[in-house]
């Protein structure tokens, strides 16, 4: 019943706040128990002090503190939890909040804070690094729930695309560091870890679109983690059937030195195993992490971020049974594919990162961060492994002796695709960042120099035979059907900077400017971009309503890191210039109380003009660049996101994007021929073409990532009877994708991918709880904060899901198209223990 109402009114959950100007920063609000009755004496005060305030009798608070520092307020009743809020108030700021009290032991629990000065962002959204590991999903981390927010349709994979653009287009950091992902991989099977470890993080945002000037140069989005700052000793485990993990944390020396310490291990054997293509799957990925900070005084703060990861995919295929339905307006039937391989596959990736931070406070509003980072990425591919196949109608009929067989051959062949690959990219980095608090302007500026080395080998090619024919069949010497050589190494150093002020206008409460411009220079192309920015809200203090109305416009210029530049044949341009994307947003922000808890809803639309695109194709993961200029495009959409707590501390949200987006090449690349009785003409090249003919310019082609409607939902809930029972359900669907025959010239949007429909379900039961007043001394597990038993069904509709296609040739030369499937059903089981 609650997971009808929760899609029925669609609600979702952030605290809400309200803001005014004053020379003083004041955070007023009301404290309420779990029936949103007001509690009235309820003890307010600022940590680390000892005198505080009391609610009043309708359980409401103001207090007035020195504004410009971080601060946390500490809530405390006697029978309730301890429950604590942060803040960082600038001059003449005001919050709103309200708390929520829950009867238990006392002990404090921390509660992440989505104020209005987080709202007023455009394509903000906050996630909760804590569901990390307890949202139901084979791929876990925080950009599973990304996923859920922006839609996506691979479960094997971390990458993600965001309005209309590629993985390539989105900028990570980590503590303000970049972080990069490989490059060479070709389908999620083949992923390791992503370099995010969710036990590690505190904060995580995230932008959809229209980001500030202090982010780079991409086109799409930007996920911002901030690490802990750990107080206290604590940590936790994981172990499950396709992932382990660890972490540890602490402080010492009265908390000037703080530490942060993770590991954790992938296979996902298990989940491979169950595909369409049986073999020995080795896929092993590993990575530890580490943070240390120490803060000797309150001038100085030093942090070292360091990560080091090794992936390895290794597959020895024994043979693959597909099948699909093929209608015609002359026959129906179900093909199949049968292929049985010889050869191995064997791919390793190997990331090392090493950050360096220094932040210094000057004076009061007034600090100054140095970093030095280094980034190297070694990968390597090896991959011989040839098939032989045979495709025609499969028998079905469970009576037959040939059942599951091909009764009806249409065509037989062999193939072999060769590569060897080798790729290693680093990147060294020095920065400079500073914030200047005046008041009611907040300035940030920064400028860094990076120094790039790229060696890149390529050597891969794919062979064909079909009927005894070579393909393509061309009279003379032997051909390869497709084949990419190349070597190169780039040395690129690149020069950016920005400067931005946040205006508060203490004459017009409730309005806020956020204006600034980016810089960004490399040697490799001597080329020059400048991209300003602004984002605009209001939150009109007259109005009743908690809403905060924002719009952003700016310029967004992607400069080619490398596998832009990379053409089909593995020659690189060097000359390749920067894309353009000209943004545009509007949208809306109310916060309220349903169900006497605080809800959320968020609308936005937007606009994007694109030029100077690099065409590509995407073929499962792996993106195939044209490397040139050459052509234009465009996006919209409209995009809504409903959070809320249908459950009280069971969080859900749902989200929903109507989107298209379209390109045109430059130079009429795509056409037609037609005869002068109006026949197509089946010609890839004008030389092909007859004489007077005429020429008809395809124009706009639906992108790779033109998915129309995207539908994401994350709902939790538990038994009214037993609160350590919960349930996790995770749903996403998408309509269909243009699919283009990579390395084809002329059948662009030939195919379509269908609909991506996924639904995964998690039960969870906690068999240890935070409350240790009731556990005796000698408990072994006196010291532990909870731990979680959680199991788990992936894919429980059991749909079988497109990702790509295989092209097959019959006997007449005719090509048919054998869908690549993703993940069947799977079972898994997973422990979490925290202390």
């Amino acid at each position: 019943m609650r997971f009808f109402l929760f899609c029925l009114l669609c609600l979702s959950a952030a605290l809400w706040c309200a803001g005014q100007s004053a020379q003083n920063a004041t955070i007023s609000g009301q404290v309420v128990d779990a029936n949103g009755l007001p509690m009235a004496g309820v003890s307010v005060k600022v940590l680390g002090r000892q005198t505080g305030i009391s609610t009043n009798d309708s359980g409401r608070f103001v207090l007035v503190l020195r504004a410009g520092r971080a601060l946390a307020l500490e809530f405390s009743y006697v029978g309730y939890k301890t429950r604590q809020q942060n803040f960082f108030l600038s001059p003449g700021e005001t919050e709103t909040t309200t708390v929520l009290m829950e009867p238990g032991s006392g002990t404090l629990e921390n509660v992440t804070v989505n104020n209005r000065r987080n709202r007023q962002q455009s394509g903000y959204v906050t996630i909760n690094p804590k569901q990390a590991l307890l949202a139901p999903a084979p791929i876990g981390g925080l950009e599973n729930l990304i996923k859920i927010q922006v839609g996506d349709g691979n479960e094997l994979s971390s990458q993600y695309k965001v309005r209309g653009g590629n993985y390539d287009e989105n900028l990570v950091y980590v503590n303000d560091f970049e972080v990069f992902r490989p490059y060479l991989i070709r389908n999620g099977q083949q992923e390791g870890l992503s370099f995010i470890n969710p036990e590690l993080a505190r904060n995580v945002s995230f932008y959809n679109g229209g980001f500030q000037a202090r982010y780079g140069d991409k086109m799409s989005s930007v996920l911002d983690v901030e690490y802990k700052q750990p107080t206290r000793f604590g940590g936790s485990a994981y172990l499950g059937l396709l992932e382990q993990g660890a972490h540890v944390e602490g402080s010492y020396a009265k908390k000037r030195v703080t530490y942060l310490l993770g590991v954790r291990n992938r296979s996902l054997r298990n989940l491979l195993g169950s595909q369409e293509t049986k073999g020995n799957y080795v896929p092993t990925s590993s990575d530890v992490q580490g943070q240390l900070t120490w803060q000797p005084n309150s001038q100085w703060k030093f942090e070292l971020l360091g990560n080091l990861s090794n992936s390895k995919f290794e597959l020895e295929p024994t043979e693959s049974q597909q099948t699909t339905s093929v209608y015609t307006p002359l026959f129906s039937s179900n093909l199949g594919l049968d292929v049985f391989f010889t050869g191995r596959e064997a791919d390793i990736y190997q990331t090392r990162m090493l950050g360096l931070s220094a932040t210094r406070q000057l004076r009061r509003g007034v600090a100054i961060k140095g970093m030095l980072s280094y980034f190297n990425n070694r990968e390597a591919e090896n991959i011989n492994i040839a098939g032989n196949y045979l495709f025609g109608d499969r028998n079905f009929d469970k009576s037959s002796a040939d059942f599951g067989l091909i009764t009806n051959p249409l065509g037989a062949g062999t193939f072999l695709n060769y590569a060897r690959n080798q790729l290693e990219v680093q990147v060294l980095n020095a920065s400079i960042k500073g914030t200047v608090d005046r008041g009611n302007q907040y300035w940030q500026f920064g400028s860094s120099v990076e120094q790039n080395n790229i060696d890149d080998q390529l050597n891969e090619f794919e062979y064909q035979d079909s009927a005894g024919y070579s393909l393509p069949y061309r009279a003379g010497p032997l051909q390869v059907f497709r084949s990419s050589k190349g070597g190169t190494n780039l040395n690129i150093t690149r020069f950016t900077g920005y400067v931005q002020n946040n205006l508060r206008f203490s004459k017009l409460p409730g309005l806020t400017i956020q204006a600034g411009v980016r810089y960004n220079y490399n040697t490799l192309n001597n080329e020059f971009l400048v991209s300003p920015r602004v984002n605009l809200s209001v939150a009109p203090v007259k109005w009743t309503k908690d809403i905060v109305l924002k719009a952003s416009l700016g310029l967004y210029q992607q400069p080619p890191f490398y596998r832009e530049m990379r053409r089909y044949d593995g020659s690189v341009n060097t000359n390749l210039k920067a894309q353009r994307s000209q943004q545009i947003t509007a949208g809306m922000d109310y916060a309220f109380l349903g169900f006497k808890r605080p809800m959320r809803l968020s609308i936005e639309a937007y606009y994007k003009n694109m030029t100077n695109l690099v065409p590509y194709d995407i073929d499962n993961v792996r993106l195939r660049y044209f490397g040139e200029n050459m052509a234009k495009g465009y996006a919209y959409g409209l995009e809504t996101r409903l959070y809320g707590e249908i459950v009280k501390d069971a969080e859900s949200w749902v989200s929903i994007g109507l989107m298209k987006t379209m390109e045109d090449l430059k130079n009429d690349f795509y056409h037609n021929y037609y005869n002068r009785q109006g026949e197509l003409i089946t010609a890839e090249t004008p030389d092909q073409v007859v004489a007077d003919s005429q020429r008809v310019d395809i124009g706009w082609l639906r992108r790779p990532t033109d998915r129309r409607l995207n539908f994401g939902l994350f709902f939790s809930d538990y038994l009214t009877t037993n609160k350590n029972f919960k349930v996790y359900l995770q749903m996403l669907f998408g309509t269909n994708l243009p699919y283009n025959l990579p390395g084809s010239t002329r059948y662009r949007n030939a195919l379509e991918i269908p609909s991506y429909i996924r639904a995964d379900l998690g039960f969870s039961y906690q068999l240890l709880n935070a409350d240790k007043s009731m556990r005796r001394s000698h408990d072994p597990f006196r010291n532990l904060d909870n731990m979680w038993l959680t199991f788990e069904v992936f894919n429980l509709l059991d749909r079988a899901n497109t990702i790509s296609y295989l092209l097959i040739k019959d006997f007449s030369n005719s090509t048919y198209t054998i869908p690549n499937r993703l993940t069947p059903r799977l079972l898994n089981l997973k422990l979490i223990v925290r202390w």
